[in-house]
């Protein structure tokens, strides 16, 4: 065999392998939950949901996501805000303190719109409904894992 096919089954192997390590990592090591996930679970999974609380729940979600897309291209567009004012100044000068104070003004704002969201999705829960539901909230909230 010669040194260049030495060389080449030996990058095959190695490349071999490193698919190997991806596919064993994923199967051995969970994902990490995206923040909201468990409340999703609960929602759409554990309730019980019957055909009018889906109903007004998927409205719901529907007016949260665009409220929210709103809320997150607004942050973009102050973050833009932010480097030019930075670029500008070179420091901690009162463009950049105006352009952060906007930013958290709008980060406070959707807050606010969050959790405005999901006391409307526990409106909708009957009352055997809403001690779940609030665990998975208060668990969210609370979550060292993230």
């Amino acid at each position: 065999m010669s040194g260049r096919t030495r060389l080449v089954l030996c990058v095959i192997a190695c490349f071999m392998a490193a698919i190997g390590g991806v596919f064993v990592g994923r199967a051995l090591l969970p994902p990490k939950a995206q923040p909201g996930a468990e409340l999703h679970d609960v929602l759409h999974h554990k309730l019980a949901l019957d055909a009018n609380q889906q109903a007004r729940l998927e409205v719901l979600e529907q007016r949260f996501a665009v409220q929210r897309r709103a809320f997150e291209l607004e942050l973009r567009a102050d973050n833009a805000r932010l480097a030019e004012a930075i670029e500008a100044e070179h420091g901690n000068g009162p463009r950049v303190a105006a352009a952060v104070d906007r930013s958290h003004a709008v980060m406070g704002e959707l807050q606010k719109a969050t959790l405005a969201h999901i006391f409307a999705m526990r409106e909708l829960l009957r009352p055997n409904q809403t001690g779940q539901f609030d665990q998975a909230v208060v668990k969210a909230l609370t979550d060292d894992a993230r």
